[in-house]
Formats: C-alpha cells, structure tokens, sequence
C-alpha cells in the first residue's frame, strides 16, 4: 500500500503538497499523522476533500504499508506513529521537503529537497517539466500552501521558482479569492488581545552583538494563527529576531522570525522538538512552565547565536610590505603586480611606521620622483587595531582617518592587513544577507566573504574513510599552528551534490612540512615538489591527496607562466580560474565545515554561472578560455555575459597565440575526455578557438555526426568488457582531424606536443586508416563477403583508438561488421605452433617460418584448423622440410 503523509500539525503547504503528490502517486492513500492547525482544520470543514479518501493514522495497518510518500517533512521526530516504520527494510520512502536537516533526518531512495519558499513549489515544478495539469480545486489548494509558506511571496526566503510555480497555479484556476479568505482574515478580538499583550511583554538581550527580541504571553483559550501575529509583531516593531512563546493551558506554542544570519530560529527551535529554517520556526512544549523555558530559551540562544566578525576573520596575511629606503618605484611595481591600493611601510624592527596609496604613488609618477624613497611621501598619521578589533574600531580606522587600508598589528608585530573593500564587501553583504542569506541559500550581492557551515553535508555525502582523513588533517594542522582547508572543484561539487574525491588542500604555511607531519600520525607515503612547494599524499589503497601551500601569484607578461609567493588563503583564491572554484572549507577543528566565500562562488552556483574574478584573467593565462567553456558544459551551466565578452576581447587579441601548444593539448584533452564532447566542441567552435588550433580546424554539422558516431564506437567498445584500456580523448582527437589532409595533422600534432607514440600515430596510422577505408568502401559494393585471413591483415597492427575512428566513420553496414567481426574474434586469434615445434618437425630456423606461421594464422582464421595436430598437418601438407 502507497501512503502519502505529512508532519503532525499539518498546515496549508502540508495539504497543497500532498494533494499534488497524489497526482504522482494516484493510487496512494492520504494520511495526516496528526492533527492539523486551526486554520486548516476550518478549510477541511468547508471544503470538499472527502472525495481525496483523506484517511487518519489510526484507519491505516502500519504493516501493509510498502511505500511511504513523505511531504513537507523529513524528520523521524514530526510524524507521528509512522516513524516507527520508516528503518523497516523493505518499506520504500520517497521525500519531497525543502526543510534543512537535523538530527532525526530520514534518508529516502527517492528525495526532492530544495531550498525554496513552499514543499509546494517543488511539486509544482515537477508538474511543469512533466507536463501535469492540475483541476481547479487541485491549483487553490496548492496555491494556499505556497501563500501561506511564503508569506503571501513576501518572506525573504521567497525564491524565483516559488514566483514561477504560483503564475502555474494562477493560470491553472486557482482561486484568490478562496486564499484570501482562509490566509488574509481580520483578526478576531481574542487574537487582537493577544497581539496586545504581546508588544507589552517584549524584551530584548543582545547576545554576540545582535538584538533578539522575546515576546510571551498566556491565555486561558486557544488563540488561533499564531504565526500571522508574530508576522505583525516584527513589522510593527522592525525587529530581527523575535521568538514568541504563548501559553494555552498545559501547552506553549512557540514562534521564531530571524532576519539575520547570526540567528538561525530552525536550528534554534530543533532544541525543543520543532524545526524549521533559518528565517522561520516552531515548536511546540508540552508539560513546561514558562518561565522554565524561558530560561533555557535564553541559555541557548547564546549558544546558537553567531559571534560577529573580528579583525581576524577579515584580514589577509601574511602581509606585503616595503621597508621606508624602499622607492616610489619599487612601491609603484608592487601595486601593480598585486592590484594593491595601499601598501604598509615598516622600519628595520619590522614595525609598522606609515602607508603609502596608489594616488600617492601615481602622482609622485606624474613628477618623475620614482627614485624618491616612500619615507618621504608616506602617510604617518594611521590607525592599527589588533585582530580582536570590532567592526566599529575598523569602521573607525578606515573612516574617521581616512585610511584605505589598516594595519591589524598584535604585540607590534604586523599580523595582518584589511582594506577599504574588504570592509565594505562585509558591511554590504551584511545587509543583502539580512534579507536574503538568512536561509542559507548562496548570497546575491556581490564579493563579500560569506560563510557557512558544510559540516552536515560532510557528513551525509563523503564516504567516513575520507571523513575521518579531513579531520586527521585538521588536527595536525591545529598542532603545527597552521589553518588547513579543502579547495577547489571538490568544494563546489560538495554544494552541488556530486561525486568528487579529487581532494585539495591548500594550507596556511608550509605545505610539505605539513604533509611530511600527517604522514607521521598514519601509513601513507608522500612525494614532495620542492620546486612548487607542494605534496602527494598516497595512502596504501591508491587513494591520493594533493597538498600545497596558500600562495599567489602573478605574471610578468600575458600567457607566461606565473611567479609564485606564500599567501594568505584568500590570495590563493584570488588566482583560480572561475568564481566556483574559489571556495573553500576549514578543516581546523574549530571551525571545522565552515566554507568561505571570498569572491561570490555561491552566488554563481545557484545562478548556474561561469564568471572569472577579474577582467584580465584571460590575458594573464589563454587557457581559461578552454576551462570556461569545459566547466560550463560539464555543469550545464552558462558563461556570464562579462565573462564571455571578456573572452571575445581576448580571443580578438589573439592571446591564445602567445601559449604553448603542449598547454593547449592538456586543456583539449580535458574537453575531449568530458561527457558532453559535442556541445563543448561546438563551443570553442563559436568562440573560433579552434582556429589557433590550426586555421582549417572547424566544428561543423559533419565533424559533430562524427563524433556522435565515435561516441556510439566507444560505447559499444566499453560494453564489450575487454578490460583493454584505450584514450577516448585520443579517438575523438582523430575525429576533430578529420577535415585536416596528412600533413595538416601532422603539423599540428607536432605543435600540440604530443608523446612520440602518439605522434607515430598521427604521422602513420591515421593516413593508413584513410586510405584502408577509402578501398574497403570501393571493395564493400563488389566483394561483400571476404575471408576472415583478408579482414584480419587489413586492420592488424592499428591502435584500438584507429579502429575505433574507422568503425565511427563507416557509413556501411558491411564495413562495421568487418571492423566489428575483426575487434570482436579476429585480432584474438593465436596459432599454437611455435619456433621450436617447427624444427622438431625437421625444419631449419630462417625466413620460411614466417611464412609458414602467416599460413597457418591464415588457415586458422578461416577455420581450415582448430587444434595442435591440425596445424602439424597442415604444415606437414603444405610444407617441404
């Protein structure tokens, strides 16, 4: 039996969703777990839901059940008798919920989670890319969930698809009136009573800098719709936080709205047996004064509530600085290797005695005083404040003295620096947070550090060998006083749910002094680079971790290769490719799962975006054009429009030209090697990237059917289990060379680099391959029948790679069964007789045993012979000693 179920307590969204599931599942039987809240239980008087079959819990042999569709919920702890179901082994759980997860999660074989405003949307969304048309009555249901859940689209965890599914609704018939009557009701006396009392009783505690306001009250009789009072509540009164708690006789209802990320009332609330999101909660306490929970309340709220950022946690280091006898030149350089604005100057002590400004320094430029020393021009009127300095002494530093940058110095020594920007970006991200990162959903501003915690999802998504590795790492890096973290496309698959085990760790100082300490503490051995500063850690089953130290760097000219200096982990950000790959988590065990986000990458991931982190990213290194295009296809996402106008500039300026072709052949065969070859090809193609490949290199109509062709090659190779391994990159290179003559190929396979073997392929191989098919075309139409011997000695000796670009470019069905016969059985076959079996038989050793081998490989290819003695006789027949 099929069961759909909601949370007890059930509310609109829980209705709309399970109405909606039923047409997923319409031999499913709708079941509340429990009971329902007030205004939904008024909607179920008057409408006309008997016709669904809704049935209770008790009405239902918990036994019988098989599958359990769970909707607006994934907590064991919110639906009532069936969590004494859901660990059965053979009972099948299907979820769709877009609540965060907490320790009771349940785990389904089937899960739509998102986070957006309504488990509604979610079915809505499956509606529209399945084509579903919901009745009338089936789109007003739905619809009162998503108003409910989102605040008639208001609350600020709002998102576009809740927006997208209620137009679906709307044109789909459902009624506003029917929403407006059971959602937008004038409050009754009891409720108006209550709200009074509420503003009266309103006290606030500052806990790590922001404000919570706690509200409560008793009355003698329920008072319905509690959370539409809590909504006015913060209105009235602007408030960021308020949690409310009302006593109606042996029960407290509670309610907790949190504008800020500081605050997460979902996490907060799971303490008492309720949930929720970061923005929105509830909870219900039976069997406890109020005064009793309130104290606890407020105990762990200081436990739950974010501290602010401090000096540390803004600040880049370690530090360049110039020493005073440094010149204007030389402050000039590096402001613009680095893109500083701002540089500190310290004395011989390593104290920190002034700071100079670009403005300066281009204006002392402007009068040809490069040779002057920055002592002379320098500001000396600044402000330094420590690493446990406060917003405020920050805001004061940078704009009461006017200062673009300040020094973050502790015991006179100079720890760390923060700009102007990083002040802004944090004060700015602060207030777009406010309003839409309380539910943890990537930021939407620009490039202010946003932080978050991943530790759930570390759990729930690697396997525990690698789990307990990260923290081994991050433990050693605690006992060296270094910060560790996990870098990279590993990082952003995390987020985006996908395998990747390709794991990089970037740490704050020594990157091989960190590796050669972990080493110590497991069996594993490391290969170290000493050149690069970097580590392989290989463990005993194969599984490899890459080390390096957090560095930056910068280029001399366009298309070199980059100078490299230890940095601070925000520097070694700056100098990846794409904003998706700049983020980042902390493996250190206090901060262990938090991920930061210097540059937006969470914004570009929910926007399905590739954009570089600054306009000459493709002039300092030609090979992200490749990547952008690799990484969009890969992750179906879409090049931002900056970025590919920026791309455009730099392929005009033919920037690409001034890299090497083996640089080239590395990002190629990446692109080759990915599941979307065609679409990426044809990429390059409109970005006219192949045409520094060779000028004749073209993606057209043609060249794509023959790639969709080797891809039904090398698919039918793989489900043949040979176990041989071949480079599928490698085949798909031949097809791109297809329109290219010999010597056009060859040309560019010496360009690209290619390995000797390789480029033997290329040089001798593929001209064979051409010309064989060429004459096995012309001998298909008028001898379609040859001996096993002739198929056998036309393809002998061609790479697996060579056969299989044949068999993609044949367009007869006699051709790939030659191709197809000779992969198959012909290239197996061996003869048994060898050279000392021939001089047993009386011959001497010379040229005739070639011959008579190639004879009897003959032979036993077109089934003349099978067994020892067969080919004793036929030498013996055909053969003179």
């Amino acid at each position: 039996m099929d069961v759909i179920a909601t949370h007890v307590n059930a509310d609109f969204d829980a209705l709309g969703s399970m109405i909606a599931a039923k047409r997923l599942y319409p031999d499913a039987v709708l079941v509340f777990p429990g009971g329902q809240e007030r205004g939904l239980r008024d909607f179920l008087l008057h409408s006309t839901l008997y016709a669904y079959g809704m049935k209770k819990i008790s009405d239902i042999e918990l036994s019988e059940v098989t599958r359990l569709i769970l909707v607006d919920v994934r907590s064991a702890a919110r639906i009532g008798k069936f969590a004494d179901i859901v660990h059965n082994p053979n009972l099948e759980i299907h979820i769709y919920d877009h609540h965060p997860l907490d320790e009771h999660t349940i785990r389904g074989q089937l899960e739509f989670i998102q986070e957006v405003g309504a488990t509604t949307t979610i079915i809505t969304q499956l509606f529209i890319k399945r084509g579903i048309v919901p009745t009338a009555d089936e789109a007003t249901m739905m619809m009162l969930g998503l108003y409910e859940d989102t605040g008639h689209l208001l609350f600020s965890g709002t998102t576009p698809e809740d927006f997208q599914s209620a137009a679906f609704l709307l044109r789909n018939g459902a009624n506003l009136n029917t929403v407006a009557d059971f959602l937008v009701r004038e409050m009754t006396s009891e409720q108006v009573d209550l709200l009074s009392e509420l503003l009266k009783s309103c006290e606030k505690i500052v806990v790590n800098g922001v404000e919570i306001t706690l509200a409560t009250a008793t009355v003698n009789d329920y008072v319905g719709d509690i959370s539409s009072l809590v909504h006015k509540l913060q209105d009235i009164e602007n408030l960021n936080v308020l949690i409310v708690a009302v006593r109606m006789e042996d029960q407290i209802f509670m309610v907790g709205r949190s504008r800020v990320p500081e605050m997460h009332v979902g996490e907060l609330f799971q303490e008492f047996g309720g949930g929720g999101h970061a923005f929105a909660a509830s909870a219900t306490v039976r069997d406890m004064p109020l005064a009793q929970l309130l104290d606890r309340m407020e105990r762990l709220i200081r436990q739950h509530v974010r501290s602010h950022f401090q000096a540390s946690d803004l600040m880049s280091s370690p530090v360049k600085v110039l020493t005073s006898n440094s010149t204007v030149g030389a402050a000039r350089e590096l402001m613009t290797r680095f893109s500083f604005n701002a540089i500190p100057i310290v004395d011989d002590l390593q104290h920190v005695v002034g700071i100079i400004t670009r403005q300066v320094v281009e204006k002392a430029a402007h009068h040809k005083l490069l040779k002057m020393n920055v002592s002379e021009m320098m500001n000396t009127d600044f402000q330094v404040v420590p690493s446990t300095a406060s917003l405020l002494e920050l805001q004061q530093g940078i704009m009461e003295h006017n200062q673009r940058c300040v020094p973050v110095v502790d015991s006179g020594t100079l720890v760390g620096v923060i700009t102007r920007t990083d002040l802004l970006r944090y004060m700015l991200g602060d207030r777009q947070l406010s309003t839409a990162a309380t539910k943890d959903l990537p930021g939407r501003s620009g490039m202010q550090l946003k932080r978050k915690n991943l530790r759930q999802l570390i759990s729930t998504h690697l396997p525990g060998s690698v789990k307990e590795i990260l923290a081994e790492f991050g433990a050693v890096a605690d006992q060296l006083g270094m910060q560790a973290y996990l870098v990279g496309g590993f990082v952003r698959d995390l987020l985006l749910r996908q395998q990747n085990l390709d794991v990089d760790i970037v740490v704050e100082g020594d990157g091989i002094a960190f590796a050669e300490a972990f080493a110590k503490t497991t069996t594993c051995r490391v290969r170290t680079h000493e050149k690069f500063g970097t580590a392989v850690i290989v463990f005993p089953d194969g599984f490899k971790i890459d080390i390096a130290s957090a560095r930056l760097e910068y280029y001399d000219k366009p298309a070199a290769l980059p100078q490299v200096e230890h940095a601070s982990i925000r520097h070694d950000l700056y100098r990846r490719d794409f904003t998706i790959n700049t983020l980042t988590i902390s493996l250190n065990p206090d901060h262990f799962g938090q991920m930061l986000d210097f540059f937006g990458g969470q914004r570009d991931l929910k926007d399905k975006a590739i954009r570089v982190l600054h306009n000459l990213s493709f002039i300092e290194d030609p090979t992200r054009l490749f990547r952008a295009v690799r990484f969009e296809q890969r992750l179906g996402f879409k090049i931002g429009k900056q970025t590919e106008r920026l791309m455009r500039s730099a392929v005009q300026l033919r920037s690409v030209k001034q890299i090497s072709g083996l640089r080239i052949l590395h990002e190629l065969k990446q692109i080759l090697d990915e599941s979307r070859v065609v679409a990426a090809l044809g990429r390059l193609d409109q970005f006219d990237l192949l045409t520094f490949i060779d000028a004749k290199l073209h993606f057209d109509q043609s060249t794509a059917s023959l790639f969709v062709a080797a891809e039904r090659a090398s698919s039918w190779f793989d489900l043949l289990y040979t176990g041989e391994a071949y480079r599928r990159w490698l085949l798909y290179l031949f097809c791109l060379f297809d329109n290219l003559s010999n010597k056009g190929a060859a040309k560019v396979s010496r360009w690209l680099g290619m390995s000797p073997a390789d480029h033997t392929l290329v040089l001798e191989q593929l001209p064979k391959a051409k010309m064989l098919l060429k004459r096995l075309r012309h001998r298909s139409s008028k001898l379609p029948h040859p001996q096993n011997s002739e198929i056998y000695f036309w393809f002998d000796g061609l790479a697996i790679e060579i056969i299989l670009y044949l068999m993609a470019c044949s367009d007869q069905e006699n051709l790939r069964r030659w191709l197809s016969l000779y992969t198959t059985e012909l290239r197996k076959e061996k003869i048994i007789l060898n050279g000392d079996d021939l001089i047993t038989l009386g011959f001497k050793p010379g040229r005739s045993f070639q011959e008579i081998f190639i004879a009897l490989l003959k032979a036993r290819l077109n089934q003349e012979i099978q067994t020892r003695d067969d080919e004793i006789g036929f030498v013996k027949a055909n053969f003179q000693v």
